[in-house]
């Protein structure tokens, strides 16, 4: 995409009010794509007991699916920026009674992840997915070898011109800049040198999946039991309750923390 081509950035508060007052809506608002978050998820070789990061996990819709593949034996750790859609996200954890999710307030690329993950997934986060930090912090804590995994919009390819202004208006609201979204896997592909790019939606979409450099490290037979009781009390060591659009949410057993770490 040339220069000429790139629409405007937009601003950042018009970009993240989406994420903030309106993160009650946002499942609504993005339910047409829930079988590319299947997708998404469906390609990670996920295993019980695995550890996941949710990379800008928003209102967490992609959890229940990895809660599927990852067993309550397993953790996943949902990173968001805005405090009202970890909330929702809270309550989402609350319903299904899970007691293994830790939710981090924080910038990707400052979030103070404390463990090695297994996995790692990216869904419609084009602006952290164009961000160096961000993706050197989320690869910075995956053990050799792990899956990645990421999708979203993009540009459609030139003959599929007649779709581009639709493309630009239904992402602008969550995007601050479009630099990169011809191949927002760019900057990915620079640190997981497998990556694997397939489009989708006429070329308005796309999945990338690879591994992150390395030998992924056979798994020890472990005793579930004992991992669900590690993770409860990681969970409650860090239990606390936040407050967000003046209503105060109860984390239950499990974190929203700009400060701790998981």
């Amino acid at each position: 995409m040339s220069a000429a081509e790139t629409p405007p950035a937009a601003p950042a508060a018009t970009a993240s009010s989406a994420y903030r007052s309106q993160a009650g809506h946002y499942d609504r608002r993005t339910d047409a794509f829930r079988h590319w978050r299947e997708l998404l998820v469906a390609s990670l070789p996920l295993r019980p007991g695995d550890t996941v990061l949710d990379v800008g996990c928003g209102t967490g819709l992609c959890a229940p699916l990895l809660h599927r593949q990852v067993g309550p034996a397993g953790t996943i750790i949902g990173i968001d920026e805005s405090e009202q859609m970890l909330a929702v996200a809270a309550h989402r954890v609350t319903e299904h009674g899970w007691d293994n999710v830790c939710l981090i307030a924080a910038p990707v690329a400052t979030a103070p992840i404390d463990v090695m993950a297994d996995a790692a997934l990216f869904c419609a986060v084009h602006d952290i997915m164009q961000s160096r930090a961000a993706l050197d912090n989320i690869i910075a804590h995956l053990r050799p070898g792990s899956p990645v995994a990421a999708t979203g919009g993009k540009q459609p390819a030139p003959w599929m011109w007649p779709l581009r202004p639709w493309v630009i208006r239904l992402h602008r609201p969550f995007i601050t800049d479009f630099a990169g979204f011809d191949r927002p896997w760019r900057l990915l592909a620079t640190r997981v040198p497998d990556l694997q790019v397939r489009e989708l939606a006429c070329t308005a979409g796309y999945l990338a999946v690879g591994h992150t450099p390395g030998v992924r490290p056979m798994r020890k037979p472990y005793d579930e039991q004992a991992k669900q009781s590690l993770a409860k009390r990681a969970a409650r060591k860090y239990t606390r309750s936040f407050r967000a659009d003046h209503e105060k949410v109860s984390c239950g057993l499990f974190e929203v923390t700009s400060q701790a770490p998981c």
